[in-house]
């Protein structure tokens, strides 16, 4: 099932207290109960004016759908393609760098 970056600027939302971001994920977590298993939200990031969050839907539809379903903005739909970490430059015995 392909993840998703989803991007949602939101004036401010680096100041919400603890009390305001467990309110945000409650809404967000009602709404995602009513759509079905299909769409799964893993985590999102917090900066001063941006929310970063990482889906897995079928498709952006369903992204889509959630957010005007819990009135949240909604900015920028990106599917990932591929996820890379520090292990991902450790080579396989027999395997050669194509750089």
């Amino acid at each position: 099932m392909p993840k998703y970056l989803i991007e949602r600027q939101a004036s401010g939302i680096g100041n919400l207290s603890e009390r305001g971001l467990q309110a945000l994920s409650l809404k967000s977590n009602r709404v995602l109960e009513e759509m079905g298993p299909k769409i799964q939200w893993l985590h999102s990031f917090v900066s001063d004016d941006q929310l970063c969050c990482v889906y897995i839907s079928p498709n952006e539809d369903m992204i889509r759908d959630h957010a005007e379903r819990g009135q949240f903005p909604l900015t920028r739909i990106t599917e990932v393609k591929t996820i890379i970490d520090p292990t991902t430059a450790e080579l396989n015995v027999g395997q050669e760098a194509a750089v």
